[in-house]
Formats: C-alpha cells, structure tokens, sequence
C-alpha cells in the first residue's frame, strides 16, 4: 500500500504531465497513453507491470553543445542515462539518483522546463532480454524525461552490471553513435531539437 507521501507525489506527477505541453505529435500522443496508464492501474511504478513508469536524464554541459552518454550493456548501444520508478512516484529524484549510479555524476542540476521540470514524455519499447542470469519479457517504460546541467570536469566513472562506458560527447554524436533507430530519429533527434527552447527562454 503506497504511503501519504507517494500518492500525493503522483498525484502532483500526474498533474504535471497533465499540464505539459507536447513539443510535437509523438509527445501528444504518448501524453494520452502515460495519462490513462496512471488513472487506471494504481501498480503502473512496478515494474513487474507490462506497461510501468520510468524516467530518463538528458544531460548537458553549461554551453548545451555537449552530451553525457552511456555505453549501455543491454541496449548494446551509447545512450541515455535512466531508469525504472520502482514504486518511487518522484520521478526527478529518481533520475538524479539513476544519474550518480551509472556516471558518478554527483553535482547536476535540474532546469526548469514547465510544469514539474518535464522535458520530454515518450513511450519507449523494450525487447525481452536476459538481465542478471534471467529472462525479462518485452514491455513498455513509460517515460519522463528531465533536463539536466552537468560540468564535464567532473570525474566520470561507469556502473559495469548496467553499462561499459560513458562519455561526453557532441549533441550530434548522439544520434551516431547510437544502434537504435526509432531512438536516434525519435527521441535524441527531438531532445536535441527542443534545446533551442531551453536556450531561448
């Protein structure tokens, strides 16, 4: 049973993705889908849930010409750093947390982006894979997706059960280096895009 603290917690994150304004059409759509995920199944940050809530971090030097990836052991491909809620409903702290765990990136911050800091929300397919000696099925994260400043003189390390390298690299790199191309075209072409927002507020 989930305590005070976390239903307000998601109750303040569903208002927030409620209030967030999609950037194009794949955000609207996902929008409606994470939407209806959090009004009907009570159990969606579990990840035992076919369909349950995770989050990432797009993370940015000062200038916001850099990105911090991860070279992710599952995903076989550099990436974006995230993770699953786990019955956590605060979802930022969750990806700060997730952050230092697979970068040692200890002194980010968040930027302001609307309501609840939401950057971006996607509903990320993941294939069946084998995850610490077991089988995990296919599913779906449903995602949110935080901003984040980070200075890239900070020492850098990597989580080897989750991922084999990380780095900062060009925005455009991103989308390169990565194996995935639903990814590349819809969601690091679109986190790249979106920072001419940030910049210009």
């Amino acid at each position: 049973m989930a305590s005070a603290s976390q239903t307000e917690a998601a109750a303040k994150l569903r208002e927030d993705i409620a209030a967030f304004e999609p950037f194009n059409e794949q955000e609207s759509a996902d929008k409606q889908v994470i939407l209806q995920a959090l009004d009907t199944n009570p159990n969606c940050f579990d990840r035992s849930e076919q369909a349950h809530m995770a989050c990432s971090i797009w993370v940015v030097d000062p200038s916001m010409t850099q990105t911090l990836l991860v070279y992710h052991n599952i995903y076989d491909s550099w990436s974006w750093i995230g993770g699953h809620a786990d019955g956590e409903c605060d979802l930022q702290a969750v990806a700060l947390r997730e952050l230092q765990e697979e970068t040692g990136v200890q002194n980010a911050r968040i930027v302001p982006c609307g309501p609840g800091n939401i950057y971006s929300l996607e509903v990320l397919t993941v294939n069946g894979h084998e995850k610490r000696g077991a089988y995990v099925s296919s599913h779906l994260h449903l995602n949110v997706t935080y901003l984040a400043i980070a200075d890239p003189a900070e020492a850098i390390r990597t989580k080897p059960d989750e991922n084999s390298g990380v780095r900062w690299a060009p925005l455009e790199d991103a989308i390169r280096l990565s194996t995935e191309p639903w990814i590349r075209t819809r969601i690091y072409r679109k986190l790249i895009d979106k920072l001419t927002l940030v910049r210009a507020s």
